[in-house]
């Protein structure tokens, strides 16, 4: 299945979340990309849109290989397997993750102008990105949201591999994609039209939901 773009990816998932429209629900979405996707779903849902900053560590020389990730609160989620295989030493983790972190504060600092997130204690939570790889960044999300005692996880996205999905699905009390190719290289082979989100389209996203972010 290739997807036209976000918004369709947006629209196709909404239709497998229609049970939680109107309902107790939270949908928090991993910027840039995500919340492109995940505004189409809150739309069509009716529910509140906010965010959950995290930013992959990236690999030596290939900064797309996720080998962890860190939320902008500090909270940090390795790979341990894929390091150890890579032998990446303590000295890159460090320094990457201290890079990430100040990206994923500059990210938090620009998208909620000083507002505090939603609250999500009690609420029903989909988590939404326009795709998974290793997994490794929606882990951190994951254990992030857990640390705030929501009701339920529900995690939502076009694409995954089935070797991802089976990693992440224990984690999440449901596990919603569209797709799960056998032959999977990069999130946007499933895209034919898959660009650069920027700061604005984000901060224009929210405002046109009227998120929790712009009270």
């Amino acid at each position: 299945m290739i997807f036209k773009d976000r918004q369709e990816a947006g629209k196709l998932l909404a239709e497998k979340l229609n049970k939680y429209a109107g309902k107790d629900t939270v949908i928090l979405a991993v910027p840039r990309g995500g919340v492109v996707v995940a505004a189409e779903v809150a739309k069509r849902l009716k529910v509140p849109l906010d965010l959950i900053i995290i930013r992959k560590l990236g690999a030596p020389g290939n900064s797309e290989l996720a080998i962890g990730a860190n939320t902008s609160g500090g909270s940090l989620v390795l790979d341990k397997e894929l390091i150890s295989k890579l032998k990446i030493s303590s000295e890159y983790i460090k320094n990457e993750h201290q890079k990430q972190l100040l990206e994923a504060k500059r990210r938090e600092k620009v998208f909620r102008f000083g507002r505090k997130p939603l609250k999500i204690f009690g609420k029903t939570i989909i988590l939404i990105d326009d795709g998974l790889a290793t997994g490794s960044t929606i882990m951190a999300a994951i254990t992030t949201i857990k640390q705030k005692s929501p009701k339920k996880i529900i995690l939502a996205v076009p694409v995954a591999p089935l070797s991802t999905v089976k990693r992440i699905e224990p984690e999440v009390d449901s596990l919603i994609v569209l797709n799960t190719p056998e032959n999977f290289y990069a999130i946007g082979q499933f895209y034919s039209y898959f660009p650069q989100v920027a700061d604005d389209e984000v901060i224009g996203l929210l405002n046109e939901r009227k998120s929790p972010l712009n009270n």
